[in-house]
């Protein structure tokens, strides 16, 4: 069983409308204020190949309820993913720490923006008592942006990752991070709790950044992954994409290469869906055997692990492509090993 923790948008802005979650009968606050007074980008149809059947399983419900009963905040719901129907179907979910809101206003995100809650000094617990009364394999944590707090949330994630040491010590850790622009010695803090796996993602290409994550730097997420490696060689370092709002072939070429000089590990490649009409208009749908050709690049480029697909998210799948990540390592020593001197 796997419950995934997962970051805001890198579920990338899925398709059709998130689960109610708690308090949806009450008067909300606008959900992204700050894309009221744009344009409307007409929401296009999506082609055979993206559309999911809507979640009908009864264990999907069971998941529902176990979220709600343990208060945790899903990125599924938040983020609308396209996979909640298949992965709630089989109890896997994704949540975020550290609240609903973030303080970031990415085109592409569907995650709520504003002015945060404060921490909750019992989540750390909380999540880590989920993950051992459902003997949890792989479980990979993540948050919204938190720009409010002096280190970005980084000490936060280092205590959920302690307590869940504690609490279920067979139980292998991921983490999907902010970029901990201007906090200075996040890097540091969450790489020092030593997870297996450190995920931040750089989402686009550099030129698309001003338009679609106007709240991050490039070279700072560069330089997040490079800093982890650096510290720890041991820990997986993983980064996603987006495709299909506009970047070239030979942009998306320069990020991996840009990501292997960070030594990262595994690559996820997935279209970026369109989750209102306020949000980043879709370029165009890249057709599937696009992303097998991204995929061949990668591997080529020397890529760990891949995942490229028109649905693929951040932590789809995380546990088994942890699995796979311990595999590719162990393959690769043992063909430097019987090199000769």
């Amino acid at each position: 069983m796997r419950l995934t923790i997962d970051h805001r948008g890198t579920e990338m802005a899925g398709a059709g409308p998130a689960v109610p979650p708690p308090g949806a009968g009450m008067v909300q606050p606008p959900r992204h204020p700050e894309k009221a007074h744009r344009p409307d980008n007409p929401i296009q149809r999506k082609p055979a190949w993206i559309r999911v059947k809507a979640p009908t399983h009864p264990i999907y419900h069971e998941t529902r309820t176990l979220m709600r009963d343990n208060r945790l905040v899903t990125v599924c719901e938040e983020a609308a993913c396209p996979n909640i129907g298949e992965c709630w179907s089989q109890r896997h979910a994704t949540m975020m720490i550290m609240g609903d809101t973030c303080t970031r206003a990415c085109s592409f995100c569907n995650v709520r923006t504003g002015q945060p809650a404060p921490l909750q000094a019992d989540e750390p617990d909380r999540v880590a008592d989920a993950v051992a009364r459902l003997g949890l394999r792989h479980v990979v944590i993540t948050s919204v942006d938190r720009d409010d707090l002096p280190d970005g949330g980084a000490d936060h994630f280092a205590r959920v990752i302690a307590a869940i040491r504690a609490a279920a010590p067979g139980t292998t850790v991921e983490v999907l991070t902010p970029d901990f622009l201007r906090k200075p010695g996040g890097a540091e803090t969450v790489a020092a709790a030593h997870p297996d796996v450190f995920n931040h993602n750089l989402e686009t290409v550099p030129r698309l950044y001003p338009g679609i994550r106007p709240g991050a730097r490039y070279y700072q997420s560069l330089r997040l992954l490079d800093r982890v490696k650096q510290i720890d060689p041991t820990i997986f370092t993983k980064s996603g994409l987006m495709v299909g709002l506009g970047e070239t072939r030979a942009e998306i070429m320069q990020v991996m290469d840009d990501l292997r000089i960070a030594d990262v590990d595994f690559l996820t490649i997935g279209q970026y869906l369109q989750p209102t009409v306020k949000h980043a208009a879709v370029d165009r749908f890249v057709p599937p055997e696009e992303f097998e050709d991204y995929a061949a690049i990668a591997r080529g480029k020397g890529f760990l692990l891949v995942s490229a697909t028109p649905l693929t998210r951040s932590s789809y799948h995380a546990d088994d492509d942890f699995a796979a990540l311990r595999a590719a390592r162990e393959a690769a020593v043992r063909v430097a090993d019987a090199q000769p001197a």
